[in-house]
């Protein structure tokens, strides 16, 4: 089989750099193209972790030479920007992985009201397929545009789906309270993340709720075909990558620690990247990998779940590649353990 040949779209960014240092070990595919609008020269330059391992330059776009060179694109661009260039991607025949929000939320109202901005491919918007293969995978197969889902509602939604197709929480009294990793906030500058301000610090933000709280209650609501409503309160700390979730939820009616652990090792029973613990999911033990850690249990007549990830890899990089090894028919752990 030949390799697939993937470009990369806004190449100088943190989910960029854990892409290409996945995609290096990956045994079916090829880097071919770099492309970022500001950031041009050697990758190796722009991230020396590549020097003598990758022979590309970070290039402006040119898509004549990408639909010439790549299968698929992964595009590593901000949200409200990326959608200005998905559409010419796919009439020039590539199939797009998207990092951004742009392809997640269905609803252009409910885009506009999230993102503040008009949203303008609505056609490709209605045909993309959202990308969390542990609940929608068939979707995925063989689809030319996939959503990558948000870091946050990835660790959160893989927590909630087990209990809520079984009915077994309330589906309007979910508290979802969030820790992530500064590289989070992406690679440009930012006061708040200035490491005199950072460093030794945790504090909350978006108060006001956070864009990420509609994308988990879609995710869950198309699953489960119920009405799900929940808050959800993220914070940011002085480590470079990683989530934790603590969600805490109602039961309806008598559930154990037993029935949990029962009921979530089973749902999960074939997905490679899921493991159901026996104690609270750490940061530590899924930085760098594709996994996220679960840990279900019940206190004080509340059900609460642990849940953990690496941001940049199963939340950003990691499950974009594990979308393209569905997308191309390959073996969906290829590159990722």
């Amino acid at each position: 089989m030949k390799p697939i040949k993937v470009a990369i779209i806004g190449a100088a960014g943190y989910t960029a750099a854990e892409s290409i240092k996945l995609l290096l070990r990956h045994p079916q595919a090829e880097l071919t193209y770099l492309t970022a609008s500001q950031t041009h020269g050697e990758i190796g330059e722009i991230f020396p972790q590549f020097k003598d391992r990758l022979n590309l330059s970070v290039e402006p776009l040119d898509l004549d030479k990408l639909s010439e060179v790549a299968d698929v694109a992964l595009g590593c661009l901000p949200h409200k920007v990326s959608m200005n260039f998905v559409p010419q991607l796919l009439a020039a025949g590539v199939k797009v992985v998207d990092f951004s929000a742009d392809y997640r939320i269905h609803s252009v109202e409910k885009y506009l009201k999230v993102y503040q901005v008009e949203h303008t491919d609505p056609e490709n918007l209605a045909r993309a397929a959202f990308g969390l293969p542990e609940l929608f995978r068939e979707k995925i197969i063989g689809a030319t545009l996939v959503a990558n889902p948000g870091c946050y509602p990835t660790a959160a939604s893989l927590a909630l789906a087990p209990l809520l197709q079984e009915g077994l929480i309330a589906y309007d009294d979910i508290i979802v309270n969030a820790i992530s990793g500064v590289s989070g906030a992406g690679r440009k500058a930012s006061l708040p993340f200035h490491f005199p301000e950072m460093n030794e610090n945790l504090f909350g933000y978006a108060t006001e709720g956070h864009r990420h709280m509609p994308e988990i209650e879609q995710i869950l609501t198309d699953f489960t075909e119920k009405n799900i409503k929940l808050l959800f309160q993220p914070h940011v700390v002085s480590i470079d990558r990683g989530i934790a979730e603590t969600i805490y939820c109602q039961p309806m009616g008598k559930v154990t620690h037993d029935d949990l652990s029962k009921l979530f090792n089973r749902f999960y029973a074939d997905e490679p990247f899921v493991r159901i613990l026996d104690k609270p999911a750490a940061i530590k033990n899924v930085a760098h990998t594709n996994y996220c850690d679960i840990f279900p249990t019940v206190a004080k007549g509340k059900v609460i779940i642990f849940s953990a990830i690496d941001n940049l890899v199963k939340g950003a990089a990691g499950q974009a590649i594990q979308n393209m090894n569905i997308i191309f028919g390959l073996e969906e752990t290829l590159g990722l353990l």
